[in-house]
This record gives C-alpha cells, sequence and structure tokens, in this order.
C-alpha cells in the first residue's frame, strides 16, 4: 500500500451557497398575506362611506355637547340620521318610511337603542309634540349605532327578533308622515355640507 495514498485524494471545499429562488414556502405565504393586507387597506381607505362616517360621528359630537332643550336635541338627531340613511341606502328606500317603520328601519341597521319609548319620545319631540320625554341620551345613542353599523344589504332585523315598536300613546303615523314630508330634505344634499352648515350654526338645528 502507497503510504502517500491521502495526497491524492481532492482537497477539501465548502458546499455552494444555496441560491435565492425559488424561495422557501414561508416567503410565499408572507408574500401572500403582504398583497392581501395592502388590497384592504387601500379599499379602506379609498371607501367614500368612511368619509360620511366621520362626517356624520363629527356632527353627532357636536349635537351632544349642545346645550339646546330637547325638542332642537331631537329634530338635530333625527335630521341627522335621515340624511345619513338618505346617503347610504338612497331616496328611494328611505324617503317613504315615517313613523314606525322608520324606526324599525334605524333599529334593525344599528340604533337598537331607539328601540321602544326613546325612539317614539325622539320623533315626537322632534316634531312639536310638547311634553315628549327628553331622552337625548338614548336618541344619540341611537343615532351613533345606525352611524356605526348601516350598510347595505345588512340588517340586524333580519338575525334577530324584531324590537316591540308598536305601542300606544305615539303621535299618529299620519301626522308624522306630514311634518317629515314638511322638512327640507333634499337627497341630493352631501352630509358634510349639512354637516359643515351645522357646526357654524349649532343653535339653528330646527332650520335644518
Amino acid at each position: 500500500m502507497n503510504p502517500d495514498w491521502l495526497t491524492q485524494l481532492a482537497p477539501a471545499h465548502a458546499p455552494s451557497a444555496p441560491g435565492w429562488w425559488p424561495p422557501a414556502p414561508g416567503w410565499w405565504v408572507l408574500g401572500l398575506l403582504l398583497a392581501v393586507s395592502v388590497v384592504l387597506l387601500v379599499r379602506a381607505v379609498r371607501d367614500p362611506r368612511r368619509a360620511l362616517r366621520k362626517a356624520a360621528l363629527r356632527q353627532l359630537q357636536v349635537i351632544r355637547a349642545s346645550d339646546a332643550d330637547g325638542a332642537a336635541v331631537a329634530r338635530a338627531t333625527q335630521n341627522l340620521i335621515r340624511r345619513y340613511a338618505l346617503a347610504v341606502f338612497g331616496y328611494g328606500k328611505v324617503a317613504r318610511l315615517t313613523g314606525e317603520d322608520w324606526l324599525q328601519f334605524v333599529v334593525d341597521r344599528g340604533g337598537e337603542a331607539l328601540a321602544g319609548a326613546p325612539g317614539r319620545s325622539m320623533l315626537a319631540a322632534a316634531f312639536g309634540n310638547v311634553g315628549a320625554a327628553d331622552e337625548r341620551s338614548q336618541w344619540t345613542a341611537g343615532a351613533e349605532g345606525f352611524i356605526k353599523h348601516a350598510r347595505v344589504g345588512v340588517s340586524k332585523g333580519a338575525r334577530a327578533k324584531r324590537a316591540p315598536l308598536a305601542a300606544s300613546g305615539g303621535p299618529p303615523r299620519q301626522a308624522w308622515g306630514a311634518r317629515q314630508a314638511a322638512t327640507p330634505e333634499r337627497p341630493d344634499g352631501t352630509l358634510a355640507e349639512a354637516a359643515g352648515r351645522d357646526e357654524r350654526r349649532p343653535g339653528r338645528w330646527g332650520r335644518q
């Protein structure tokens, strides 16, 4: 045996560095999650209803901070809910809703605080029923819930028991409809413009 056989072996060398392509499965998953996140973020930022909700919530804060009487607060809250509903759901679906039907529409779409007596007292005070209870905390809570949760095609009433609204003591539906028809609400007005007018003139909600 040749004692120098070790010198006949090839010199030692390190393995070649791994290439960057194709990436490991974890990188594919991370890239997919990043792409989905970017798409969702862009959709959220460009959502036109996002600005609408923010404007409505700002106006609601103005109403909450007011020390006006119950009738003025009820009228401002009712008008804000109505304008927001017109902007989100359209004139054809909202304009003819009055009285109990209107309240049920709001309750089914996030305004649960207006179910029952609070909703009736808001409409009664808003449309001139002297002596109506001042439940402004419930009114504004219902408005906030409706603004935050109202979506086209989404109704909480379809998944839950409808809140009991019909009860004696409330104003007649015909009276509500007549007073609402006289309210200067236009379907082509934007909520942001109306909110801007209200913020500049907080004492004139009754003329919206």
